[in-house]
């Protein structure tokens, strides 16, 4: 269930000198309309890098080669998603005149606008804004790029919008959060009525944007929230609407459809309806506790896991949930991600009787990585080559303060616990255990149901890192040259890497289509040296071991809240809660269908009985509801014949299995790791 696929790639259309983009992509004979109409071009990269997305009016000063960008691919989303924020800004000041403009970036799969209003929006306002975006849309008014001859033209027309005056202050600063500003022209956007050319409604923008606001066949409105300016707590409270558009009415129902099935999948409300975990308000926000059937679950997961790790030659250790703040000063997190931290505990200090200090006391943290400990454990005593690679692992609980408005149930708590490993290796080892690694990764996430992955390859950003030029280079080629030799897709993160180290990310596509970033392995020659970790070579000498940081699920929570999505509760037998429920059809049947709950014990199955009042339909209904993946239904004929019936989540059935036999089945199903639904054609013998 996912949008259509954009159109190849066309080639480059020369565009001569004093011609627009826009004529040249007519005369090449390109589609103007429908769902791959060009709706801006992109001229070609260059030695300083990407090139630049134009408008079709855009007119270069010597000849040039575009790439035309059609409406269904991302960047021509990404212009239509923005050109719609613009008409439901055009709209809000139609309706209100009185609304300040913030900002309205396109976003994943919409856009939105900030505004600063009296009244927040209503469903209803939503409703009609939309109306009036679609009579804007109609009207077919051109977008007309205008530049300002300085600031000031710039400040004198926009001295009625407080928080656009506040962006071209910035000009020249930051600017790389808004559309607004950026480049080395200052610009607007006119909306320029069809027949009259009378400039109706404009915006500050750097662009580009679609020819018309005909270029924008499908939108729609879908809620609205308050929003801090520019994302600081610090600034005025907006209004945000949020909005979605694409190039044609079917990929936006695709994307409707995709969204409702998203929403019957929502883990936080299957975690409830499942009883599989909670998050009391006692404890505090983004800090889960798991339930009996979630913990197994979780310990399942966490078993298989520990086992894989085993068999690959990891040594298992634990280490303290909360820690000195000098380990944090020495490994580089105070510097680079206090943000990220639980505040300090001041402990420790002792006093006199007269209230006088006589010893300081000292901060404590609660730890949000587990590396600096693992550092400690590999300095603790001296190591030889002999050692190498020494593959640390732990399942370590982790604490980050994420802000209110980002922890989203399981899948950005603020607690949680890692699969957390460190690989200590030498020059020579570190390309083999790269692809390794890589390797181990990507078959583990296989076996808990997860094959359509690809790759991104987050490299360094200069102002927010640390090391030399020449170890970045050396560990971000180490990842791209594993990453390439993988035959998967590797996708660029220009300037995405944490403070310390390049990563390789594994993106994984879930049953719904939807990506998520789970497994990170980070070459590091940071931490090494920040730590003074040695080891004996061969020849005697002390060098420094080569460091590779590896966490496979990303955290179990995480991971947890993934898979449950994916499956959309429906866990595979293996991890099923509970794995088989027995029913008998009478009292007069329960001893037996316990007996058969007994020999399904002893092969290690979770298996409950349901002897209660409720009528045979209704059992049904409930264990089907609750995910049950086998049920056994015992009737006096069953129990005669020593057989039982089995159903199934789907409603299938199949009936008269001797009884040994369907305790054989089920065992060898879930010994299996099957993670398709059992149902009457798969369990039945060919």
């Amino acid at each position: 269930m996912s949008a259509p696929a954009p159109s190849p790639a066309p080639a480059p259309v020369r565009v001569p000198a004093g011609t627009t983009a826009g004529a040249a992509v007519r005369e090449a004979g390109l589609p103007t309309n429908g769902p791959s109409a060009v709706v801006v071009v992109r001229t070609l990269p260059d030695g300083d890098g990407a090139g630049q997305l134009r408008d079709l009016a855009w007119i270069p000063d010597v000849d040039v080669e575009v790439e035309s960008v059609g409406a269904d691919t991302p960047d021509g989303r990404a212009v239509i998603r923005h050109s719609a924020a613009h008409v439901l800004a055009q709209a809000v000041q139609q309706l209100r005149p009185e609304a300040k403009l913030g900002i309205g970036p396109p976003v994943v799969d919409g856009f939105y606008y900030d505004f600063d209003v009296e009244v927040p929006f209503t469903p209803e306002d939503l409703t009609k804004l939309e109306s009036a975006m679609k009579k804007i849309i109609k009207a077919g008014q051109k977008f007309a790029r205008r530049r300002y001859d300085s600031l000031d033209d710039a400040r004198k027309e926009l001295a009625d919008e407080p928080y656009k005056l506040e962006l071209i202050e910035l000009k020249g600063v930051d600017t790389s959060e808004v559309m607004e500003v950026g480049g080395a022209e200052l610009t607007a956007y006119d909306n320029v009525h069809a027949h009259t050319g009378e400039v109706v409604w404009s915006d500050l923008c750097r662009g580009p944007h679609v020819p018309t606001t005909k270029f924008i066949p499908a939108f729609k409105l879908m809620r609205s929230a308050a929003a801090y300016w520019r994302g600081s707590e610090k600034n005025p409270m907006l209004q945000r609407i949020y909005g979605t558009a694409w190039e044609s009415t079917e990929a936006m129902d695709l994307h409707l459809d995709r969204l409702l099935e998203a929403e019957k999948r929502d883990h936080r409300r299957l975690g409830s309806e499942l009883d599989l975990f909670s998050f009391p308000d006692e404890i505090g926000s983004g800090l889960p506790v798991f339930h009996p059937k979630g913990g197994i679950i979780r310990r399942e997961m966490e078993a298989y896991s520990r086992q894989r790790h085993e068999e690959s030659g990891y040594e298992f250790v634990t280490s303290p949930h909360i820690t000195k703040g000098q380990l944090f000063e020495t490994s580089g997190h105070l510097d680079w991600y206090a943000e990220g931290m639980y505040p300090a505990m001041h402990l420790d200090a002792e006093h006199n009787a007269d209230g006088t200090v006589r010893k300081p006391g000292q901060d404590y943290y609660l730890k949000p990585m587990n590396c600096p400990m693992h550092n400690l454990i590999f300095r603790s005593r001296g190591r030889s080559y002999r050692e190498l690679p020494l593959r640390l692992f732990e399942f370590g609980t982790v604490y980050r303060y994420e802000k209110s408005g980002v922890v989203h149930g399981l899948t950005r708590a603020r607690g949680f616990t890692q699969d957390d490993a460190h690989i200590y290796c030498t020059p020579d080892q570190l390309q083999d255990e790269i692809k390794s690694l890589l390797r181990f990764v990507l078959d583990l996430l296989r076996d808990y149901g997860l094959d359509d992955f690809y790759l991104e390859l987050s490299t360094r950003n200069p102002e927010k890192s640390v090391g030399t030029d020449e170890q970045w280079e050396e560990a971000t080629e180490a990842l791209r040259v594993a990453a390439e030799d993988s035959g998967l897709e590797l996708v660029l993160d220009p300037g995405g890497a944490a403070f310390y180290a390049p990563k390789i990310s594994v993106q994984a596509k879930d049953a719904i289509g939807r990506t998520w970033q789970l497994s990170t392995i980070q070459v590091d020659f940071q931490l090494p040296d920040r730590f003074d970790l040695e080891y004996t070579a061969a020849d005697g000498s002390r060098r420094q071991p080569y460091m590779v940081h590896r966490a496979l699920f990303g955290s179990i929570e995480r991971f947890f809240g993934v898979l449950l999505e994916h499956y959309a509760g429906a866990f595979p037998a293996w991890l099923a809660p509970v794995q088989v429920v027995a029913i008998p059809v009478t009292d007069e049947q329960v001893p037996a269908v316990r007996e058969i709950a007994a020999a399904l014990r002893a092969r290690g199955i979770r298996v409950e009985v349901d002897a209660g009042d409720d009528r045979m339909q209704k059992k049904i209904r409930t264990h089907t509801l609750a995910k049950v993946p086998f049920m056994l239904l015992a009737g006096a004929r069953d129990v005669e014949a020593g057989a039982v019936s089995f159903r199934f989540r789907d409603g299938t059935q199949v009936n008269g299995v001797p009884v040994s036999d369907a305790v054989d089945r089920i065992a060898a199903w879930v010994a299996s790791r099957n993670n398709a639904n059992p149902t009457a054609d798969a369990l039945t013998p060919a």
